[in-house]
């Protein structure tokens, strides 16, 4: 599987995209975050943004996983410390400082401050039931066959075939129309 190698290899699976804990408010419309890596050209290092650049590494693939509606834009060699800024719906800005924070401590806090409740996460998914899709049968379905559906060709072990559904039939029907 050539999707599997590479840096963030780990971070491509969906396994690893539904662990995410952060559910954002819903009025949260933008995220950004502003880090600096080192720069190898000149020689400088930014070793207070390795908390934010390791939260972006590891968990802004959940965050756009858990909340697609959301616009995650990233900045990179533009500021002189680490922050995160949340756009709200009502055209109001929170800045969170990340400078020299780990990245725990970034989770942790963005998870309190932008981040719904717990237990208003937990009652959601409780509350939401599995509706059955009507177009699925089988034997843990309300249908058992397809031919049970209005409209559909009827089930060959209770009815058989019209001649022309079938391969020898259709076979005998070409051999009268040419003789």
């Amino acid at each position: 599987m050539p999707f599997m190698i590479g840096r963030g290899a780990v971070g491509r699976t969906l396994k690893h995209l539904q662990q995410g804990q952060i559910i954002l408010n819903k009025n949260i419309k933008i995220l950004m975050l502003a880090f600096n890596l080192d720069d190898e050209a000149t020689g400088r290092r930014f070793p207070h943004h390795n908390g934010l650049y390791n939260f972006v590494f590891w968990h802004l693939p959940q965050l756009q996983y858990k909340n697609p509606d959301v616009q995650m834009i990233t900045l990179n060699k533009l500021t002189p410390t680490p922050w995160i800024k949340a756009y709200f719906g009502d055209d109001t800005k929170l800045l969170i400082d990340c400078d020299s924070r780990t990245r725990e401590d970034i989770h942790e806090h963005v998870k309190k401050v932008l981040g719904i409740p717990e237990f208003s996460v937990t009652s959601k998914e409780e509350g939401i039931e599995q509706k059955p899709n009507p177009a699925n049968f089988g034997s843990k379905f309300a249908r058992q066959c397809i031919c049970e559906v209005p409209g559909q060709v009827p089930c060959p072990g209770w009815q058989p075939l019209p001649l022309e559904m079938t391969g020898k039939g259709r076979k005998k029907l070409q051999e009268q129309a040419e003789g």
